[in-house]
């Protein structure tokens, strides 16, 4: 029970706070000096700043009105309270003041509510009649007011098919508490090695006893999904000293789907998933049990999460990789808009960790989509511009041989583009300036620095160079120049849409761009784009030729001991680059692409 020297007062030890503003009329009339309110007044001050013993006090039932009065300011945690009278009644001995309350709760919550104070009247003069209704017209006997919090269910995330990639769940944590293990220590910890041994569990029962009793608080055994905790429970359940805590957490609807790509994309959004939490404000009975709600603040949930991955893509891109024994990968971007598609690797790429986003390989003949533009931008050639094409060459001491040494002679440059002519590509290097094929890579995303909520990227290295034989090898992507996946992929998008997108995961979660160059001419676009056709109508991605419209280039990369197999370009509105790290000729890469795109529906983007 509190005393008048110490009343109840918030937990910081704070004095709560009060603003009283008292309008007394009845019928508009100033109210009689024999009538209840000075004494209503007297209980209004003393409730408003939290003295609940003088406000007691002036009660016919002091003791009875103490514990109502301490348990709702407890129970509300109450900052403040104001309150205003808006008239009275009374006959000879009995009386009514109505009230209006104002509480003021926890974070910025008001509750505000119209009652009625009863009076009562003997020779000593008027005291408030104590009923719950004092505190709330709904109030009973024995009961008091409390706040209860209502968290919003957390939103999903989904894909831009609108299914859910995640979605807000459980994870369970079992701990050991060798206090709780009492007499059947060592029974509950053998349990808990022998049953949770498979999912990471302690392999030592002695030890385990032996640390948690040396322990004051309960140690971790393992943090197990829903599906593990039904296979441990029969054992777990009812051992003593053996807890399980439920950890809120988003969980994936398929652990399939993109993993990494989606545990990526759970701690971006994280935050933004949870909404506005509810509250209410119910009666509680003196067994603390609810009896009725009497205020509510519907909990409002954050809107769902929308990612541009799409699940038919995502899937389709995915089994194409996953048919690969060595270490292949897949990014799709949709030009138009920068929305990344699909992100796609097979479990031997996943031990090197993102690699098709951020894996940085020589991207081989593929980069001729850069020299043959810069070429063009810088008016060494155009389509149509005969040029050779020997079966070797040497420039600055570097002696380039084509694939398997074939010689076409002089060909146009769309032709030498379509067959992939090392030695055609290798001298119009030869003739750029060191920065031509840095500043036009740049053009097309290469080497540019994009920061994607949910996706950690490099698109690649072009540096400049002033060493000739250095320029020969990097105009046939060989060199010191180097791309990712999701690099290439992104040029392939700069083709189709005419300038390069930003790309982006996350819808409404803006990519920060570091390094975008001038976009690119008309003329180069129109080059670029037939010639990226005749690679496949009549060049080396002829598999692709009855695939509908699409426009390419294939690479294979040589390394020490093999070459990597490449493939990047477009149809309609949906770009790729495939890559099989040491698969040997594009043929494979092309073919794998070519999976992908069986795998979608026809006139998908067309």
């Amino acid at each position: 029970m509190a005393t008048k020297a110490s009343s109840v007062t918030r937990a910081g030890g704070l004095l709560l706070a009060v603003v009283l503003t008292a309008t007394m009329a009845l019928a508009g009339c100033t109210p009689r000096p024999d009538g209840p309110e000075p004494a209503a007044k007297a209980f209004f001050d003393a409730l408003s700043t939290g003295d609940t013993t003088t406000a007691a006090d002036l009660t016919d039932r002091p003791d009875i009105a103490l514990e109502a009065l301490n348990a709702s300011w407890t129970g509300l945690q109450a900052d403040r309270l104001e309150v205003a009278t808006t008239g009275s009644r009374f006959t000879e001995d009995t009386g009514s003041v109505n009230y209006t309350y104002t509480w003021h709760l926890p974070k910025n919550r008001t509750w505000t509510y119209d009652g009625q104070l009863n009076m009562v009247r003997d020779e000593a003069g008027w005291q408030v009649r104590w009923s719950g209704t004092g505190l709330h017209p709904k109030l009973g006997e024995n009961q008091s007011l409390q706040l209860r919090a209502d968290a919003p269910r957390r939103a999903s995330v989904n894909e831009l098919g609108g299914s859910d990639v995640l979605v807000p769940g459980y994870r369970y944590s079992y701990q050991f508490d060798a206090r709780q293990a009492g007499l059947e220590l060592m029974p509950s910890a053998q349990t808990a090695v022998d049953v949770l041994r498979p999912f990471g569990g302690p392999p030592d029962a002695a030890l385990l006893a032996e640390q948690s009793s040396a322990s004051d608080k309960p140690m971790l055994l393992a943090t197990l999904s829903q599906d593990d905790v039904d296979k441990v429970a029969p054992a777990l359940e009812n051992r003593p000293g053996i807890i399980k805590i439920a950890i809120p957490e988003l969980l994936a609807t398929d652990p399939g789907f993109a993993p990494a790509l989606i545990s990526e994309v759970r701690k971006a959004v994280v935050d933004d998933l949870d909404g506005a939490p509810g509250w209410r404000v119910v009666s509680v009975n003196q067994y603390g049990t609810d009896t009725d709600v009497l205020h509510e603040v519907a909990p409002a949930p954050a809107p769902s999460v929308s990612i541009t991955l799409d699940r038919a893509v995502q899937d389709a891109a995915q089994n194409a990789v996953n048919g690969q024994g060595l270490k292949a990968m897949m990014v799709v971007i949709r030009p138009s808009t920068g929305d990344v598609l699909a992100v796609a690797q097979n479990a031997a790429a996943d031990v090197d960790g993102p690699t098709a986003t951020m894996g940085l390989y020589p991207p081989g003949s593929t980069f001729k989509i850069i020299t043959a533009g810069a070429a063009m931008d810088n008016q060494l050639a155009s389509p149509d511009t005969m040029l050779g094409c020997p079966a070797e060459i040497e420039i600055g001491h570097r002696r380039v041989p084509n694939y398997n040494k074939f010689d076409l002679g002089v060909v146009p440059m769309s032709r030498a583009f379509a067959d992939s002519c090392n030695t055609t590509f290798a001298e119009l290097a030869s003739k750029m300036t060191p920065r031509a094929l840095n500043q036009t890579a740049a053009r097309f995303g290469l080497g540019v620095d994009y920061q994607i909520e949910g996706l950690p990227t490099v698109s690649g290295s072009v540096p400049p160079t002033v060493d000739l034989a250095e320029m020969v090898e990097d105009g046939f992507g060989q060199g010191k120049v180097l791309a990712s996946p999701f690099g290439m992929a992104l040029a392939a998008a700069t083709v189709a849409a005419g300038q390069t997108p930003v790309p982006r995961l996350i819808i409404g979660h803006d990519t920060v761009v570091d390094g975008q160059a001038s976009p690119v001419s008309p003329q180069m676009l129109d080059g670029l784009r037939s010639m990226m056709r005749m690679v496949v109508t009549d060049g080396t991605a002829k598999d692709l030729r009855d695939a509908g419209d699409v426009r390419g280039k294939t690479g294979e990369a040589e390394f020490d001991g093999g070459s990597h197999a490449w493939f990047a370009g477009y149809r309609g509105d949906m770009a790729f680059a495939s890559l099989i790290v040491g698969g040997g000729s594009s043929e494979y890469a092309v073919r794998m692409t070519r999976q992908m795109l069986d795998s979608l529906p026809g006139d998908y983007l067309a």
